[in-house]
């Protein structure tokens, strides 16, 4: 037999090196692909409208209270304001799109992104909000509520169709409880749809 040659996956120009299913070089950066969307979160314009209506009335609500006692002026006016800004930073919810072999989330200041097809880790962490946290090699991380994949199949499809190919050159280690559970979650939403749809439910 000839020597066994090594596993090249091509990422962005960077080349990672696999024998034997180790991982033999890992650049320091991996540049996300481009291309279009292909899935994206379909409630999140109906969310971020209600944050929005919620920030614009808390600061409507507090101004004219202020106008009935007659006590607003510019101070407290823009104290008002800042409020009605900090309820939307907290209720907007985070943009989640995906594409060929990527996943993207927007937050109101910047965009996260990572790999799919190059992913390393995929881990839960459980709290007042559950997340999913995905790292990829060239170190990128996005955290994200699973339910987002769960209401969006198309998101997960795109999600789970890049960790099966991280998983099957090796990269993908780490992760395949938390994958498996949305899974199941996604499957058992899509079952309950077809049974509203015919009636059954």
């Amino acid at each position: 037999m000839g020597r066994r040659q090594p596993l090249r996956v091509q990422s962005g120009g960077h080349a990672l090196r696999l024998r034997g299913g180790r991982e033999r070089q890992r650049p320091r950066t991996v540049s996300p692909p481009g291309g279009a969307v292909l899935a994206h979160d379909r409630n999140w314009r109906r969310e971020a409208r209600a944050a929005w209506y919620s920030g614009v009335a808390l600061t409507g609500a507090l101004t004219l209270i202020d106008l009935a006692r007659g006590a607003l002026d510019g101070f407290r006016g823009g104290c008002w304001v800042a409020l009605g800004a900090l309820l939307l930073a907290v209720l907007m919810p985070q943009r989640v799109t995906a594409g060929e072999g990527w996943l993207a989330t927007r937050g109101l200041l910047r965009e996260r992104r990572v790999r799919t097809d190059l992913l390393t880790q995929v881990r839960r962490s459980d709290g007042i909000t559950p997340r999913l946290i995905l790292r990829d090699a060239g170190g990128a991380r996005v955290e994200l509520d699973p339910a987002v994949l769960v209401d969006n199949p198309l998101l997960w499809h795109h999600l789970d169709t890049g960790a099966r190919r991280a998983r099957t050159v090796g990269l993908l280690r780490e992760g395949a409880t938390p994958l498996a559970c949305v899974a199941r979650r996604v499957d058992d939403e899509v079952a309950r749809e077809l049974l509203r749809e015919a009636g059954l439910e």
